[in-house]
Order: structure tokens, then sequence, then C-alpha cells
């Protein structure tokens, strides 16, 4: 993997003439996880696939530009909120899936060593439905983690999981992608206090920036700067809906 880079996009975007959202900068800190939050509609997806150089359905007038001055959405990963799993491959296939969709021969030693770190040794020959929810979203983020790209864009991965699953989840990423620079998408106040390195709300307006707790991510759901974070996140949420 090379280094993660700093990553600025600024400005706006329309779709059939209506705004989608107004002009902004979000900043992404290198290697540290950037938490976007905001209601339904307000453009969060948007910018997320505009990073990733996914189709949006808009017109995206600003720019999009890495520290390092290379092209960004060649180096990004992209985990799904849905986990998009093949049903009719394996475990190991899924994983996998990248480098055969680019005709080329995948690394199975990193895979393997992938499969043993998501705890998914005893389920490489399943198919998904096999699998349970989190089980599911392990494989999809090992999946992730096996193109091996300095930045990775999480569109509320975890938010159809249990309360207990999603907590697990959360650790499992917050240390898989140390060093990565990371743009999580999520409603989930909680979530992006227990994570963010930098968590920001965006609203039909533009960006609100959130102050994160001090303590390394992740933090504990019960820490009382995690829990006054959680609550002024909700409601800057709240007014943001007003």
């Amino acid at each position: 993997m090379t280094l993660a880079p700093d990553l600025t996009i600024s400005g706006s975007a329309t779709i059939d003439g209506a705004t989608l959202f107004a002009p902004l900068t979000l900043s992404l800190g290198a290697g540290a996880w950037t938490c976007l939050l905001g209601g339904s509609g307000v453009g969060k997806t948007t910018v997320l696939r505009l990073i990733a150089g996914l189709e949006t359905g808009g017109t995206f007038s600003g720019k999009i530009m890495a520290s390092d001055g290379l092209l960004v959405s060649d180096r990004v990963a992209y985990m799904a909120q849905d986990d998009l799993l093949l049903p009719w491959a394996t475990v190991a296939q899924n994983i996998s899936l990248g480098a055969r969709l680019r005709g080329e021969k995948p690394d199975l030693d990193r895979r393997d060593r992938l499969i043993k770190r998501m705890r998914l040794q005893d389920h490489m020959t399943k198919k998904p439905s096999e699998l349970s929810g989190g089980q599911r979203q392990r494989v999809a983020l090992a999946r992730t983690l096996m193109e091996d790209r300095p930045i990775v864009l999480l569109d509320e991965p975890f938010s159809a999981l249990d309360a207990r699953t999603r907590a697990d989840m959360q650790d499992l990423a917050a240390e898989a992608l140390a060093g990565r620079t990371v743009l999580l998408v999520t409603h989930d106040p909680g979530e992006a206090a227990r994570l963010g390195q930098s968590i920001v709300v965006m609203t039909e307006h533009g960006l609100t920036h959130c102050e994160p707790p001090h303590a390394p991510a992740p933090r504990s759901v019960d820490d009382l700067a995690t829990l006054e974070t959680q609550g002024a996140l909700l409601r800057l949420l709240r007014e943001g809906a007003a």
C-alpha cells in the first residue's frame, strides 16, 4: 500500500438543475478517520461516490485533490451498507473478487491472512447464505482490505447489524484500517463519537465540525467524553433538520 494522503473535495453539486449540496470544502486527514453525518438527502453519499469516481446522477462543479498530487479514484476501496457478496461464490472467492474481475491473479497468501484476521477460517468454503450478518460484514471488510488501497470509503457499512455485532465490527474496522485515510458516512452519532478523529455534520447549508473526544479510537461506548460528543452530534443533527 502507498502512503495515505490528505484529501480535499471542494465544490457543489446539482441534479436536474436543483441543488444537491451547496458549495463546501471537506478535508480528510492523512491516515485518519473522518466521519460524515447528516440527514437523508443532504448529499453525503454523493460526496463519497464523487471521491470514488462513481456515477452520482448529478453534476459536480469543483475539484477533488490529494496532497501528493496523484489521481484519487485509482487508490480507493469502497465498502457499502449492503455487503454485496456474490451468492454463488464462497467466502474465499468473494474476498478475492476484485483481482479476478481485473483479470489478475489473486494474492492467495494475503487472502488467507485476511481470512484469519477476520476470524473466518472455519467459513472459507461457505456461501453467503450460510453466514450470519456479522460474518457477512467481516467478509465484505476483508474484501475491502484485499484491495490494499490507502483511501477507504465506508457508506453506512454497519447500520444493518445488531448493537453488539455493530460494536464488534467498529472495533475490527478501526484496527484493520489503521494508517489509511478513511471517510465513514453514517447516521449514527454514537458510531461517529467512537470512531471519528474528525467529525463533520452536513446540512443543506454546508458543513459543521464537531470536536471529537481526545481518546484514541475506538472509544468505549460508555466513556463520558464519547457520550458528550454523541449528545452534541445529536443536537447538531436535530438543529439541521429543524
